[in-house]
């Protein structure tokens, strides 16, 4: 075994033996059970939706050092291509419950630990509008500053103090101005096939084609809001660039505004496993403005709308899911990234992710918000054979897809919402180095390559997700 096979055995026992120790001084207490908020009629004709849009750029960016997140360590931004931002929607059914938010910001990722700050930050607002449900997801961009703290100069964090304070302050301006935006009219539903534009870098080839807009259409007559949803990573100026950029969400939205005159929301679906598009010029930076602009002419192309009833239910569930990935805990333990771990005695660091997902049924359309990137197989099914597989592993032991708990094939899923945990992978098709799991990646029997499972948390996180939903439709059903 390699040197660095030892030291990630060595690390194992010791992140094992501290999480033992943690479970039994201060174990992890039991959460509570999400209650569905609930009503059968709609109260109102219309609903009241807002936009507002922040960027959330340093104004040093050249002469201080921002890494930027998604590919390499130790990759100081050297300029800007296009700005980032938090953009919000606020959306109410005027029943008398309060609104609910759903906020967009063009980076890799955000944990737990800063969702949570950020709430608690807008709790007065919370209080004051009668919001009941705030939800902060990522684009999961590649060409933002760092977020989460891994593309820094490790071991130190990759996370800049400054940086995260305007991220902050932007999410909050957001999300108040979106509210204050807010103008009655209806909300519709379409969608559309996507231009052949995505690719599926790992087997099985099972992804979302689907374009969905949300569109809302004011009583005033005046500027319409969007609400876009599509499977892939934003990753489309690919690992050499060290501009800071929305990447191609930055051109949807902009095609839309300039060609429709609608304000755009964009947020991303099942992208694990890894859905990204394809190059469309030599130069990344016009294949990124290529795509960008194809799949707006997309989103403005859907002729298949239907007018949805102003009614908002959603179930929030928070729950534990289990750690085997040492070595997340031990860069948590570093101060490397923030999270939310907790002692549960479960898994082989008996340490689990303190996470939650959230149930949104908006007039009959049903959205799920998930805490990271899950492999479309694990949302839409279609899984490998076993003699597919790494290992050989049947087909049986992974979870029921989700449209199948859920009874609904238009299931849609909001990646990166409220905690990023990473990938979600497929339980049968779960394959670690053998010698230094977690750390590098590997290719197995098949010469297949198996990098996301290094960035996971382990094999049991499927399966904890899908039981939790699972519960979580049993509830809605039941009432």
């Amino acid at each position: 075994m390699s040197l660095l096979g030892v030291a990630a055995r060595t690390a194992q026992k010791m992140t094992a033996k501290s999480g033992v120790k943690k479970s039994k001084k201060n174990p992890a207490p039991e959460l509570p059970k999400g209650v569905y908020d609930k009503i059968d009629e709609p109260v109102s004709e219309y609903f009241s939706v807002g936009f507002a849009s922040e960027d959330v750029m340093p104004d040093d960016i050249g002469k201080k050092k921002y890494y930027v997140a998604g590919y390499k360590i130790r990759n100081p931004a050297t300029g800007v291509l296009d700005p980032m931002t938090a953009s919000a929607i606020w959306i109410d059914d005027n029943s008398g419950r309060g609104g609910v938010v759903f906020v967009s910001s063009d980076n890799v990722g955000v944990s737990s630990y800063d969702i949570k700050k950020i709430k608690a930050e807008l709790a007065d607002f919370c209080k004051e509008t009668g919001c009941r449900s705030i939800n902060i997801c990522s684009t999961h961009n590649h060409a933002g500053i760092d977020t989460l703290g891994y593309w820094g100069p490790l071991p130190k964090t990759g996370k800049d103090p400054k940086f995260m304070r305007i991220f902050y302050d932007g999410v909050k301006k957001a999300v108040k101005r979106a509210y204050e935006d807010a103008r009655e009219g209806s909300l519709y539903v379409g969608s559309i096939e996507a231009p052949p534009i995505q690719r599926d870098s790992r087997l099985p080839e099972v992804y979302s084609k689907i374009l969905t807009r949300l569109r809302f259409v004011p009583n005033d007559g005046g500027r319409e809001i969007w609400m876009l949803n599509f499977a892939s990573h934003s990753e489309s100026l690919l690992g050499d660039n060290s501009l800071v950029s929305a990447d191609f969400p930055c051109y949807v939205r902009e095609e839309i505004k300039n060609k429709a005159g609608a304000d755009c929301i964009y947020f991303v679906g099942a992208i694990g496993g890894l859905i990204r598009l394809k190059e469309l010029d030599e130069d990344n930076i016009k294949s990124t403005k290529i795509a960008g602009e194809q799949l707006g002419q997309a989103a403005i192309s859907i002729n298949n709308d239907r007018k949805l009833e102003p009614v908002i239910n959603l179930l929030r569930q928070e729950y534990y899911s289990e750690v085997d990935n040492f070595v997340l805990l031990l860069a948590e333990k570093i101060g490397i990234f923030k999270s939310s771990p907790a002692a549960t005695d479960k898994g082989a660091t008996h340490m689990s992710i303190h996470t939650e997902m959230t149930y949104v049924n908006i007039g009959g359309f049903q959205m799920l918000l998930i805490p990271g990137e899950i492999f479309p197989e694990l949302v839409y099914g279609g899984y490998l054979s076993a003699e597919e597989t790494a290992e050989g592993k049947s087909p049986e032991i992974n979870p029921v897809p989700l449209t199948e708990i859920a009874g609904d094939d238009e299931l849609l899923i909001f990646g990166l919402s409220n905690d990023e945990i990473g990938y979600i992978v497929t339980p049968n098709d779960f394959y670690l180095n053998p010698e230094e799991p977690y750390i590098s990646g590997v290719r197995d029997r098949l010469d297949r390559r198996h990098y996301e499972e290094t960035n996971s948390l382990g094999p049991k996180t499927a399966q904890t997700l899908a039981d939790t939903f699972a519960d979580m439709m049993k509830t809605v059903k039941s009432s």
